[in-house]
């Protein structure tokens, strides 16, 4: 499995954003996916340190979760080619909403 295929399953994202906050035990982690049992949190976050996204440290009996942002270099220069759309669509929403919010369009 790679960085893309890990990330587009949606449980694990929703770990990733509950790690970009900052780092966080396994307990905390399955609280904050009620929807999820231990087990399947233990495997999404195998899963994450395996492709690199994050790193575990242990803390006497607990484990400690961070995100490693580094991991998210391959996606980001995929990214950065389609970064140059942005602006432009952009400039054509806020034109498109500005002509919706004038009196005449009223």
């Amino acid at each position: 499995m790679d960085v893309f295929e890990a990330v587009a399953e949606p449980h694990r994202r929703e770990l990733l954003d509950l790690l970009a906050e900052g780092a966080r035990s396994a307990g905390e982690l399955v609280a904050g996916l009620p929807a999820l049992t231990q087990p399947a949190v233990s495997r999404h976050l195998r899963i994450l340190r395996e492709v690199g996204l994050v790193e575990v440290k242990p803390d006497g009996q607990r484990r400690i979760y961070a995100l490693r942002a580094d991991g998210l270099r391959e996606i980001d220069a995929w990214i950065q080619r389609y970064r140059c759309y942005w602006p432009r669509h952009l400039k054509a929403l806020e034109k498109h909403l500005s002509r919706k919010d004038s009196p005449d369009e009223r």
